[in-house]
């Protein structure tokens, strides 16, 4: 009992942060589903099979609140499914230890992209004249699912810092275009956990904890996603990849306790500094914001008392034009 009540807050901070950042459960779900003693297949099948229900609740949240661009959904969500099949079916023969390093590296450099990206650079506009093409979101998808599947995560990670890269969809449409996209990894997935492993293949237990925990989470996730301000959602995701796959990096190369916790310690001084400087970054271009506001309305005010001033003399001089027409004669002339 107390497992299940432990994976229910798993499964809930684990949906919060998956919701709001557009990644990560899957990742904290299986971490703690193999750290009591899972297989990683029986891990991997029980966290889709949940998703399948948190994503379905994250979609409608993000949905509710005008986070999904149901084009891109389409577009990576059905080679996404393709691929956390393929996955999924291929776990059991297919070892990914090989693979790991390189998609971390690249997960890597394209999470310090986005960090200094998001943190030290003007954001860039969303040019919506260039849409996401299916070329572009296709491969991303199927890559993005077939490590989902194999690797208990990996939805997020590949498919989040891919879109926001673009710079064609905005961050929060990123987050609730991806996590609704993952409805579609999820169920694929789980419908080739079940060709490859059956029925025994699924902790039930395990899957009503983490989908409670979850699908409680998600409408709060969504509403924050919406409230959390472009840069400072971009510095976040970025310290988070960076964190995450330099991890992976030095626990395959088995690199000591000393320099695993060290380069660690230093990431996360270093992510905390990049999110303080966006604070910073966010405060000042909203008192700048206010103080441009502030001087609009002051113009605007002075532009309406000049025409209430130009609108007075108006009719001063109009008056003094009938006064002088009343006292002059028939003729214009002075009556005197």
């Amino acid at each position: 009992m107390q497992t299940l009540v432990l994976l229910a807050l798993v499964g809930f901070a684990a949906q919060l942060v998956d919701g709001a950042l557009g990644m990560a459960y899957g990742v904290t779900s299986t971490t703690l589903l193999l750290a009591i003693g899972a297989n990683p297949a029986a891990a991997s099948a029980s966290v889709h099979l949940a998703e399948i229900g948190t994503t379905l609740a994250s979609g409608a949240s993000h949905w509710r609140f005008g986070n999904v661009d149901w084009k891109v959904v389409l577009r990576i969500g059905i080679p996404g499914a393709i691929g956390a099949f393929l996955g999924a079916t291929v776990l059991s023969s297919l070892s990914t230890d090989a693979a790991k390093p390189l998609m971390a590296g690249i997960l890597l450099a394209l999470g310090a992209y986005l960090l200094v990206r998001f943190t030290f650079r003007a954001l860039p506009k969303v040019d919506s004249a260039k849409p996401l093409r299916l070329r572009f979101l296709a491969p991303v998808g199927l890559v993005g699912g077939f490590l989902d599947a194999t690797g208990g995560g990996g939805w997020g990670p590949v498919g989040t810092p891919a879109l926001l890269a673009s710079g064609r969809i905005e961050p929060r449409k990123v987050i609730g275009s991806i996590d609704t996209s993952e409805f579609l990894v999820s169920v694929a997935a789980s419908i080739g956990f079940f060709i490859g492993l059956g029925a025994e293949g699924f902790d039930l237990g395990w899957v009503l904890a983490l989908l409670a925990g979850g699908v409680l989470a998600a409408p709060l996730a969504a509403w924050l996603v919406r409230k959390l301000p472009p840069r400072l959602l971009g510095s976040l995701v970025g310290g988070l990849i960076v964190f995450t796959n330099a991890r992976t990096i030095l626990i395959t190369a088995e690199a000591s306790s000393l320099v695993t916790n060290s380069v660690l310690i230093a990431i996360v001084v270093i992510w905390a500094a990049a999110v303080a400087f966006a604070v910073r970054t966010l405060r000042n271009d909203r008192r700048l914001e206010a103080e441009a506001g502030a001087s609009d309305a002051a113009a605007d005010a002075d532009v309406v008392t000049d025409a209430a001033t130009a609108g007075s003399t108006d009719d001063a001089v109009t008056t003094d034009q009938r006064l002088v027409a009343e006292n002059a004669g028939p003729t214009g002339t002075d009556p005197r």
